[in-house]
């Protein structure tokens, strides 16, 4: 693969998620006008001038085209156990000699919360996708190397150079990197920021250290695929992928066990863990010393599920979705997930009554379809089989749809159980006005929350204890257990940005199922700082560690678990310490 010929971060550049062993890579060898970026033993990222072909999928594979992901947020420690685990001497590890890496909107690095008492980073390193590479910071005598551990685009701040900025009057003016969104930083320190007493705040690993990926803002090319609105915060599924690669190797080089926490979340995808991302956050899994976290989103509610069983003999099912205003300023994508080996065709009824009869699967092939009295373009793709997850997968993109109730008749071509799911894009990338008028709650956990091995987190009210009442509910239309606990999620404190020199850090609150993975990403250091650092459990793995989460965990003997909104139960961690010394 030659090296890369442009900025592949630039807007006019296109990024192809490959899997190795495909028999399409004669092609990409030679292709000269190609550069590539090593993510795994399974996947590069291609990127490439952009052509329109790039969101083609009668060119590419559905997993190819990047999913887009949305942050996942809508007196916590001690209701999670965290506060008596530090009052015991032989539990209070406090994550020190671990590494807690976000894969976010970056960390406001000059907040007293991610120092320590002598003024020096906990940060071991910032990846800010958003800043181009300057060439000639590349160590010298090292050829194809990165800062940021082998990718082609953005720039790596190191401790070193965060301490020099920390040290100057103007530390922007030497480190450049800000978190202009806040949802990294407040996440960071929910994690492991120092305590602040008269905030009566403390994260939940406050030893632990730190290292953070900004993520760039996705491209305005897949932006108008997925027809997103133009103000919605949004981030490419290969970025986060070479993220957590960058925290991948950011823990080898300084030896440390590593928990990775992910509070990005997206409804693109079969929602069994297939997709790239998903594949990625589990290949991490078998490793010692490596726990993955992740948010389980914020869909319950939301009205952006539906499932139906079509009974044998029935020869459709009308699905009604009710666009809004907003929506038909611009559109929205709908995905069609089929279960096991059936099959669908689709056909549809405008709100003025317009009706298009059955579409024919047509190998390859994307069919558009004008609406004379609406003013609307539907497009629709069957993926006869899609190539991570092996069902059927019938993507429809909604262009300028008219405002009013929608009908997509969803016809059962081969039979075997009937059943079906569809998502509409998560809060945050579509309006509130466009839903399902017959929603399913359940099977609502965002990806990759729906990854078999790692550990995902529903978010719970300390006040009530009841679930938080957008926490997305399990299981996987596979039926794995998710998410696997549930930790304090509603009106969490924690840092914002925009702390002026000299002042106290800033505070907000923020609710959702980020706030919860946060917490019980600090927990896991916790429990790693005690077991691998402190050699009391050197082989402590990410099953270990959900394992212990799940038996320390407290249940109400009211219901019974697992179940849909707690999974196993809320997150403890004294009482999972005193599970580990049994």
């Amino acid at each position: 693969m030659p090296d890369c010929p442009f900025n592949p971060a630039a807007e006019n550049i296109a990024d192809l998620i490959y899997r190795f062993g495909s028999l399409q890579s004669e092609r990409w060898n030679n292709t000269s006008s190609l550069c590539a970026d090593y993510v795994s033993s399974d996947y590069i990222i291609l990127h490439m001038p952009l052509t329109p072909d790039a969101v083609s999928m009668r060119v590419h594979p559905y997993y190819m085209i990047p999913s887009l992901f949305s942050p996942l947020d809508y007196n916590a420690m001690e209701a999670s156990g965290i506060l008596s685990a530090f009052n015991s001497p032989a539990l209070n590890n406090q994550g020190k000699g671990v590494l807690i890496g976000l894969v976010d909107t970056g960390i406001d690095y000059r907040s007293p919360l991610f120092q320590n008492p002598d003024g020096t980073t906990r940060i071991a390193g910032i990846w800010d996708q958003s800043v181009p590479i300057e060439e000639d910071v590349l160590p010298a005598g090292v050829p194809d190397y990165y800062p940021m551990g082998g990718s082609s685009y953005g720039t790596e701040y190191t401790r070193e150079q965060i301490n020099e900025a920390l040290a100057s009057d103007d530390p922007l003016s030497l480190v450049p990197t800000q978190d202009t969104i806040g949802h990294g930083t407040f996440l960071a320190g929910l994690a492991a920021g120092s305590s602040i007493p008269q905030e009566d705040f403390t994260g939940a690993a406050p030893e632990a250290e730190l290292a953070v990926v900004k993520l760039k803002p996705a491209k305005k090319y897949l932006r108008d695929f997925y027809l997103i609105p133009s103000d919605a915060p949004a981030f490419q599924e290969n970025d986060i992928m070479m993220g957590i690669k960058y925290l991948r190797m950011m823990a080898d080089r300084l030896k440390k066990p590593l928990v990775i926490l992910l509070a990005m979340g997206s409804n693109s995808g079969s929602h069994i863990g297939t997709s790239p991302l998903s594949q990625v956050t589990q290949n991490y899994s078998g490793f010692f010393g490596i726990i993955t976290v992740i948010a389980g989103g914020n869909e319950t509610g939301a009205a952006h599920h539906f499932y139906a069983s079509i009974p044998a003999g029935t020869e459709y099912e009308d699905v009604e979705i009710r666009v809004g205003k907003e929506e038909a300023e611009r559109g929205f994508v709908l995905e069609l997930w089929a279960a096991d080996a059936d099959t669908y065709t689709v056909g549809f009824i405008s709100p003025s009554g317009e009706r298009i009869s059955r579409i024919p699967i047509i190998a390859n092939n994307e069919t558009s379809i004008p609406f004379l009295l609406d003013a609307t373009t539907i497009t629709v793709n069957y993926q006869l089989i899609e190539a991570e997850s092996g069902s059927q997968l019938i993507f429809m993109r909604f262009q300028t749809p008219a405002a009013g109730i929608w009908t997509v008749r969803v016809y059962n071509t081969q039979r075997f159980k009937g059943t079906f799911h569809m998502w509409l894009p998560v809060q945050g990338m579509i309006s509130e006005e466009t839903v399902f008028l017959r929603p399913d709650p359940y099977s609502t956990i965002t990806v990759p929350g729906n990854s078999r091995l790692p550990i995902t987190v529903g978010a719970y009210d300390t006040s009530t204890g009841g679930i938080y009442i957008h926490s997305s509910r399990g299981f996987t239309p596979n039926q794995i257990v998710k998410p696997e606990l549930a930790a304090p999620g509603v009106n969490i404190l924690g840092p914002s940005v925009g702390r002026k020199p000299g002042s106290d850090t800033p505070m907000t609150t923020r609710t959702g199922t980020s706030a919860a993975a946060a917490i019980t990403a600090g927990a896991a250091a916790n429990l790693l700082g005690w077991g691998i650092v402190e050699g009391n459990y050197p082989t402590m793995s990410e099953a270990s560690v959900k394992s212990y989460l799940i038996r320390g965990a407290q249940r109400n003997p009211a219901l019974t678990y697992p179940n849909r909104e707690f999974g196993y139960g809320t997150l403890d961690l004294f009482q999972t310490f005193l599970r580990l010394r049994e």
